[in-house]
């Protein structure tokens, strides 16, 4: 029989077959960077083929020289020639999410790329090798330059290792001339480490790493594959070499030889891939042969041909370990291990048992059990168990990992110097991954045992160990419960973790998972067993429970239990748990909480009673616990009879002050007093600091007023002093402050006293004066506080001066407050005190005294005289103060000393204040000092007072202050025409001060004495004076007769000439004084304003022509001009202007003209103007007149000129205006060719149109032009016009909606299909047509989607496909965009359009959403149920089974399905098993139960036996008693045996069950059914389960000796055995005994002579157990150093 290949071959994809053109297959434009992806070139068109999905690959209209997929995910890297720019433009895009990563310009070509990692990119140019790392910003990184002998030849591979330290670049070139078909290959294998190159020759090379023979680590190692010819001779060679640095023993260097048969002579390596899964080498040649060689030993393993055409590229697969590779003919291969036939082919084929073997601990190979069982046995024989240890632990698929073997390791004693064998398995074992359960439970123990426990948790973290429940109880026993518990969790071992939770106390976590499992907890027991071992574990236990509704256990019950073991503590935690309800039924539990911790703990009652949440406890007896705990406070609280209060308060040594000033506040105000009083009572001094605290506490309680008087009826002005001192600083309660001030004084506190009078406002100062000058303290400063701060100077200085304190008084008046000297003056006046005690004082203080307050102080008392000595002094002193020269000029003036002489020559007096003191006595003095001070006021109303007007006139002419004036001239002034008359009769005629003149004038003028100002101004112009020919004043007459006397004006016109004729003849215009105005303007020949006056203000164009025609001035004509405007006089206008050669208004004739279509005047008008100005504006209104009057001949003159004109306004107000012959002349000479084109639009020339629009290339005008077409049937033309706008995706829309909406959808079908062909045709255009298409020809759509599915918008035409209805091409355009979901659902709805069996599997794996797949499943069933099964099968990972089986449960088709439950019964999911097993059941398949239940055990196992215990079939009831006996239940599968006669399955079960009970049981149902032979079968299959006695018994009974005969022969030989073993082991005891008892004899025998013969200098040798060398701790091992028996003490020691 032929063997089986060891590798596999298989053809996963034909490229031909999905659409690629075979001359696309090349090494050019076929790329495969790994086993996911393939990227074909085609022109113009991108082919990416997942080989996930081969058969639907994507096509992407992308233009590019090259294109490599990444390694691992949709990114593609494209290389393409920028014309005009050197070397290669690389771009990176992210297919998914279709965006651009990265792009670079290269200089230079790029020959060859490779994805090297899955972010860089290995860039080959013609001399060196760049990286580009397609992540972060970095450009393409030169790393080396190619060697020489890579020169000239073609690239076909660049590795770089996996520790990115080495690369290799593979070249060939042409052959040599006698064998040119055999390509040479080069290599450079470069360093990154050491940037060093080294050329070799050789067609493939890879990198691996390897695991050598006696090696720690792995080792990174080349191999590459050459074929040269040399000498004529051909050489063939796969070289292995490891790379890096200094290695022990050498680095390894292997090689052999690639054996090409004959005819294959030219053949060479192209690809060279490595497996690490299983450690080979795959060698590729270009004619399809394929080489397998040990990637550790270079040894030749397989040779074969894989394909007939060549292969030109390859790529590894790591998720097989084989690898993929294309051939010229389209074919993907995919070669892999046939796991299977491997190893025996390898140890049967090659004959290398070493290289099976290896390769069986590498890959985990099946195949190798029987020399694995052998190499360990072998070496276990030969005493090698380390080497055993290895073997088991390298076994392939667990073979050896037995407990078996694990006995045995442990059962081998450990070679010195040595790690255990067990230890080396394990650790073997470690390194490779994780543990089973047995390997777990030992690991641990030895761990455990060296007190190592952090090496078990790592371990266990990482997934080393599995869980169980042996593992759990090391681990809990341990110590550590955390991991104890997670160890039980993860095996389910419901027992142990219960047991933990409560073991940690985390029973919240323990009721949630009995929850979960429906177990419930013996509450009572666990408490009663957490008491004794875990108190709070117990406590915690007990809160969780009672917190459930209803508790499952009484709150009194468990009090108890906690009380009886004295666990107070417990106990309290507890009931406060329990009782934190605060209900009235818990009463009696929290008195009961209370009284035993006021007893045994107070403080832990006083905290309980502090958290204030029992309220319903039996408060009396509370109170005297605490009352006799010492626990006042608590005390306080609560009594509630003011005796016991009073009585428990005094104890105030014990109760913490804070406490109870805390209580206070739960008194009433009246109780509150009360204890306060006997407070005061009992303990004055003791207890002063605390009355004072509680009354500041609760001063807005109590009231202040309350607790003072309290205090004073107590005689406590201690008291007092300190609780108001506390509230002083916050207090504005007159009365706290004077009572505080009061207990200062009575308490001695005078400093105190004179700092609250100093510093405080809220006192009442009155009673403070007369309460301090009662008390006549000894130090008066409190006092002057008072009176000085409330102004009391008065009062103060009379007590001062009659109790004699003149000390104080001087003090006062020196230090405190110098400016209230005149106040005391003026007091000591009154008191008739020493005018020398007087004077003495005002000296004393001088200047610091307000001088101005002393004289009214001394002015009232007419004592000015005295002051007279102290004002010359201040005077004699240089003192400049207003109040001193103030009061010496009244002094002057009262004794009339010359006044008039300091009136006028004192410069410091104050004119105002000296002035009101003489009116009284002498005005004129009075008028003095006021006119020397500029007092108006004051000088006004004396002079009014006295009648002294002409005084008055003078004073204010001399003035000249227009305020002054203003308030004099008031029409309030009664005494204003007796002042006029003095100023016009007397005061201004006598003034020769222009200044005063104009003042006075223009306070005439501003009171608008128009009348009384004309007649003063007649008197000084008209008559004969100084002021005749002043301009300003005739100005000033004129302009008041135009206002006053308009009669008057032009008498003043003629006999004034030096006045301001202009400006007054603009007053006279302002008051309609008209012809004074003209006849002004004439007197001083101002023209141009005399005719403005004509036609502005007299309105009179007749009178104003004249005018002009007698001036015959230009600015005179054009001022008529400007008139005949504004009146509309166009013509009139124009003549004027003409006669004024004027083009300033050129803008409003020209707009007038236009409004009177005056334009042959305009045509002279403007050419006149365009002589004088050069504007823009002129010659567009000329071209524009030009038009009107339809002079074309003249307008094309007019522009072939030159000119300014604005052509294009002018255009386009002729367009806008309908004038489109003018616009084309316009637009033409521009040129401005998109309006050119709209203009002949207008005019129906659409060729010329057509020929504009091209010429002005506009979006906007081709489709105005377009739309122009089509609208007068010019298709021809419109397409032409069209092809220009559809390629502007913004437009598209619109051009395609115009032509719909005009019933031209044919047109629009040809021109989207002239559109999709052009260069610049973008998505836009592939939409719409696609769009059109469903709309008009839906036949077409289909194909349309298919050709260009990948430039369309393909959302937007799911929208379309929607709205009319194509299912089919919506379907397809779901898939191609992704959403697969919608595409099932769409296949469904409209199935008999869209739904295709192939298509939809294809869809439903790749739908996200689950219920999309159910919906598949009930379509399926509804109409297609023949292809159900098929698309079950197809889903299998995606489904939820349980919810399929329910689903077609429900609708009775679960038949239907039954090959779909077959094939996910492996899942073992218990719906499954139970509805593919009653199938079973239904269609009596008995054997296929039994093979169901007896592999898939997740079903009702009992229930199902149940059920089948009453078929009528036996084989189902046979499975019944098979199920029972699963579950344990050994009597129910005796049972139904018996009943079915099946007495070999009774025995069986019966010795299963290891039950003495069930065996007895069966015996004598034998013996009653008389089943002789049974029951002798019996005996000899539950041997181990009946006793000799019961056998005996039965057999003697029942005559049936000769039947158990056999069953009694064995016992006795069983017995006897025993007896003869226990012998033998009781002799080798006694033997063991006897030899040790002489041992120690005789050791201790040698001790003695070796004491003996010691020095007597020297101690002792140690003696057994003491430390030293002779014990065996701390030195040498017994036996060594120690003298031998028979040859003396003074052997020396060996060594």
């Amino acid at each position: 029989m032929a063997s089986v290949a060891p590798i596999q071959v298989q053809e996963k994809l034909l490229l031909p077959s999905i659409g690629i053109q075979p001359e696309n297959i090349t090494f050019k434009n076929v790329t495969l960077e790994s086993e996911k992806y393939i990227a074909v070139r085609e022109s113009g068109t991108l082919v990416i083929v997942d080989m996930a999905q081969p058969q639907a690959p994507a096509r992407r209209q992308i233009s590019a020289d090259s294109a490599i997929m990444a390694p691992d995910r949709k990114v593609i890297a494209l290389k393409a020639v920028t014309p005009g720019t050197p070397g290669d433009n690389l771009q990176v895009f992210n297919l998914d999410t279709k965006t651009k990563l990265k792009a670079f310009q290269m200089s230079e070509t790029v020959e060859y790329w490779k994805w090297t990692s899955a972010t860089r990119i290995g860039l080959v140019t013609a001399a060196s090798v760049y990286h580009w790392e397609v992540e972060g910003a970095s450009d393409p990184v030169k790393v080396f330059d190619r060697t020489p002998n890579l020169q000239g030849a073609q690239i076909i591979s660049y590795r770089v290792s996996p520790d990115d330290k080495w690369s290799v670049l593979i070249g060939i070139t042409a052959g040599a001339p006698e064998r040119p078909a055999l390509a040479k290959g080069f290599m450079q294998l470069y360093s990154f480490e050491q940037q060093k190159s080294q050329p070799l020759e050789a067609h493939a090379a890879a990198f691996a790493t390897v695991k050598f023979a006696g090696r720690d680590v792995p080792s990174l190692v080349i191999s590459f594959a050459q074929k040269t010819l040399k000498d004529g001779n051909i050489i063939s060679k796969l070289h292995v070499i490891e790379l890096g640095g200094a290695v022990p023993g050498g680095a390894v260097k292997r090689q052999a030889e690639l054996f090409f048969p004959a005819e294959f002579a030219d053949d060479f390596p192209v690809s060279l891939q490595t497996s690490d899964k299983y450690g080979l080498i795959y060698v590729i040649t270009k004619l399809g042969l394929l080489f397998v060689y040990d990637l550790e030993t270079a040894t030749a393993v397989y040779r074969n041909r894989i394909s007939q055409d060549p292969i030109f590229i390859a790529s590894a697969s790591e998720s097989t370990g084989g690898f993929y590779a294309i051939n010229r003919r389209g074919q993907v291969v995919l070669g892999t291990v046939n796991d299977q036939a491997m190893v025996p082919f390898v140890s049967q084929q090659l004959n290398n048992l070493e290289l099976a073997l290896a390769m069986a601990k590498r890959a985990g190979l099946p195949g190798a059990e029987a020399l694995i069982a052998q190499q360990f046995e072998r070496m276990w024989a030969a005493g090698q168990y380390k080497e055993a240890a290895e073997a088991a632990a390298d076994s392939p698929q667990g073979q050896l990992r037995t407990r078996e073997v694990l006995d045995r390791l442990k059962s081998v004693p450990t070679p010195p110097g040595q790690k255990p064998p067990l230890l080396v398995y394990l650790g073997v074992l470690l390194q490779k991954g994780k543990l089973n359960h047995l390997e777990s439970t030992e690991l641990a123990r030895l761990v455990l045992s060296q007190n190592k426990k952090d090496l078990l948790t790592n371990w266990y973290k990482e997934g080393k160990l599995e869980p169980c429940e042996e593992l759990g109880d090391l681990v809990s026993a341990a110590g550590d419960k955390d991991m104890a518990l997670n160890i039980y969790q993860s095996c389910n071992a419901s027992g142990k973790i219960i047991g933990t939770l409560a073991e940690k106390g985390d029973f919240n976590a323990l009721v949630a998972y009995t929850g979960q499992t429906g177990q419930k907890l013996d509450y009572m027991y666990l408490l009663q067993s957490l008491m004794m071992n875990n108190p709070a574990g117990a406590v915690s236990l007990a809160k969780m429970a009672i917190k459930q509704v209803p508790p499952p256990f009484e709150v009194n019950t468990v009090a108890d239990l906690f009380l009886q073991r004295n666990m107070v503590r417990e106990a309290t935690a507890f009931l406060l748990e329990a009782l934190a309800g605060d209900r009235p039924d818990q009463a009696a539990l929290q008195t009961k909480l209370l009284e035993i911790n006021l007893v045994t703990n107070p403080q832990v009652a006083d905290a309980i009673l502090a958290n204030g949440t029992l309220t319903h406890y039996d408060r009396p007896r509370i109170g005297q616990l605490c009352e006799k705990a010492g626990l006042y406070v608590r005390a306080l609280q609560h009594y509630t009879e003011l005796t016991d209060i009073k009585r428990v308060m005094v104890n105030t040594h014990a109760i913490d002050p804070p406490a109870l000033v805390e209580y206070f506040g739960t008194l009433s105000k009246e109780w509150a007093l009360e204890c306060l009083r006997e407070l005061l009572v009992i303990n004055p001094q003791g207890n002063l600091q605390l009355v004072v605290s509680i009354s500041r506490e609760y001063t807005d309680q109590l009231g202040s007023a309350k607790i003072v008087s309290l205090m004073e009826t107590s005689n406590c002005w201690p008291g007092v002093y300190m609780y108001l001192g506390g509230r002083l600083a916050t207090s504005e309660d007159p009365e706290e402050h004077y009572k505080y001030i009061e207990a200062a004084a009575r308490t001695g506190q005078v400093k105190e006293v004179e700092r609250v009078t100093r510093e405080s406002n809220v006192y009442p100062p009155d009673r403070v004066k007369v309460f301090l000058m009662e008390a006549k303290l000894p130090d008066a400063r409190p006092l002057i506080n008072v009176c000085d701060r409330f102004d009391m100077v008065a009062d103060l200085t009379a007590y001062l001066y009659s109790n004699n304190m003149l000390r104080y008084i001087e003090g006062y008046v020196q230090k405190v407050s110098p400016g209230k000297t005149p106040l005391v003056v003026g007091a000591l006046l009154d008191a008739e005190a020493q005018e020398e005690f007087i004077s003495n004082l005002i000296l004393s203080v001088r200047s610091l005294m307000p001088v101005d307050q002393l004289v009214d102080e001394v002015e009232k008392r007419h004592r000015m005289k005295l002051l007279t000595p102290f004002l010359e002094h201040l005077i004699s002193e240089g003192s400049v103060d207003p109040h001193v020269h103030n009061a010496l000029g009244k002094i002057i003036i009262d004794t009339n000393n010359n006044p008039e002489h300091f009136l006028t020559t004192n410069p410091y007096y104050d004119s105002l204040a000296v002035g009101k003191y003489a009116e009284k006595r002498d005005p004129n003095l009075a008028c003095m000092a006021y006119k020397r001070g500029s007092c108006d006021d004051a000088l006004i109303e004396v002079t009014n007072k006295n009648s002294m007007f002409k005084l008055q006139a003078r004073y204010v002419v001399e003035r000249a202050d227009a305020e002054l004036w203003l308030k004099v001239l008031d029409e309030g002034n009664k005494n204003r025409k007796s002042l006029v008359d003095q100023v016009v009769g007397t005061a201004l005629p006598e003034s020769r001060n222009p200044e005063q003149v104009s003042t006075t004038v223009k306070a005439f003028m501003a009171k608008e004495l128009q009348s009384e100002l004309i007649e003063l101004l007649e008197k000084i112009v008209l008559q004969n004076s100084a002021f005749s020919n002043n301009a300003n004043l005739q100005n000033l007459l004129i302009l008041t007769a135009i206002k006053a006397s308009p009669t008057k004006v032009k008498d003043l016109i003629n006999r004034l000439d030096n006045f301001d004729g202009p400006a007054v003849a603009e007053k006279a215009i302002e008051f309609t004084l008209y012809e004074e105005a003209f006849e002004i303007y004439k007197k001083f020949v101002k023209k141009v304003e005399a005719i403005k006056v004509l036609v502005d203000n007299i309105k009179d164009i007749k009178r104003a022509g004249e005018y002009a025609s007698k001036t015959d001035e230009p600015p005179v004509w054009s001022e008529l001009g400007h008139a005949q405007l504004r009146e509309g006089l166009v013509a009139d206008c124009i003549a004027s202007y003409l006669r004024a050669t004027d083009s300033s208004n050129y803008l409003k004739v020209t707009e007038a003209a236009k409004s009177s279509d005056a334009y042959a005047d305009l045509v002279k008008y403007l050419l006149m103007v365009r002589k004088k100005q050069k504007e823009p504006r002129v010659d567009t209104e000329l071209v524009y007149a030009y038009a009107k009057v339809g002079q074309m001949g003249q307008l094309e003159e007019f522009i072939s000129g030159t000119h300014q004109a604005n052509l294009q306004a002018c255009g386009d107000r002729f367009f806008e205006e309908g004038m489109y012959d003018p616009a084309r002349i316009l637009f033409q000479h521009i040129p401005n060719w998109g309006r050119l084109a709209s203009t002949l639009v207008r005019l129906a020339r659409f060729q010329q149109a057509v020929d504009a629009a091209r010429k002005a290339n506009s979006p906007r005008v081709w489709k105005e032009v377009l739309f122009a077409c089509v609208d007068a049937g010019e298709f021809r033309l419109a397409q032409l016009a069209g092809l220009q706008i559809i390629v502007n995706a913004d437009e598209l829309e619109e051009v395609s909606e115009y032509y719909q909406a005009s019933g031209n959808s044919e047109e629009l079908i040809l021109l989207l299909e002239s559109g999709i062909g052009l260069d610049r045709a973008h998505m836009g255009i592939f939409t719409e047509l696609g769009i059109v298409y469903g709309r008009y020809k839906p036949e077409k759509l289909m194909e349309h989607l298919k050709l260009f599915s990948a430039r369309v918008n393909i959302p937007r035409l799911i929208r379309a496909c929607d709205e009319q209805g194509h299912w089919k091409e919506l379907t397809y355009l779901y898939i191609q965009y992704d959403e697969f979901d919608n595409a099932a659902a769409c296949m469904m709805v409209h199935s008999t359009i869209a739904w295709d069996h192939v298509q939809f599997k294809d869809v439903a794996v790749k739908v996200t959403t689950s219920d999309v797949h159910y919906r598949g499943l009930t379509f399926y069933l509804d109409e297609h149920p023949e292809l159900l099964v098929d698309l079950l099968n197809v889903l299998q990972s995606r489904l939820d089974h349980a919810r399929v089986v329910d689903m077609f449960r429900r609708s009775g088709h679960l038949p239907l399905i039954k090959d779909y439950l077959l094939a996910v019964q492996k899942s073992n999911v218990l719906e499954v098993n139970d509805a593919l097993n009653n199938l079973l059941i239904e269609e009596e398949d008995y054997e296929a139960l039994k093979h169901s239940i007896q592999s898939y055990d997740n079903f009702d196992q009992i229930g199902l036996a149940v059920k089948l215990e009453q078929h009528e079939l036996l084989e189902f009831r046979r499975t019944a008693a098979l199920l029972y006996k699963k579950n344990l239940r050994w009597h129910k599968a005796v049972e139904l045996a018996k009943v079915d006669k099946l007495y070999k399955d009774a025995m069986e079960t019966t010795a299963q069950s290891g039950e003495a009970e069930l065996a007895e049981e069966l015996l004598r149902y034998f013996i009653d059914s008389k089943l002789n032979e049974c029951f002798a079968a019996a005996l000899y299959t539950c041997y181990e389960l009946v006793k000799p006695d019961l056998v005996l018994e039965l057999a003697w009974t029942h005559g049936l000796t000769d039947f158990a005969m056999p069953f009694l022969i064995q016992v006795v030989k069983e017995y006897t055995t025993k007896v003869d073993t226990m012998l033998i082991e009781k002799k080798e005891t006694q033997q063991a005994q006897e030899a040790a008892a002489k041992d120690v004899q005789q050791q201790e025998a040698t001790r003695n002579a070796y004491a003996t013969l010691m020095p007597l200098a020297l101690p002792a040798p140690p003696m057994p157990g003491q430390d030293g060398v002779m014990g065996g701790y701390g030195g040498m091992p017994p036996g060594y150093g120690q003298p031998v028996p028979g040859y003396g003490a003074f052997q020396a020691a060996p060594y």
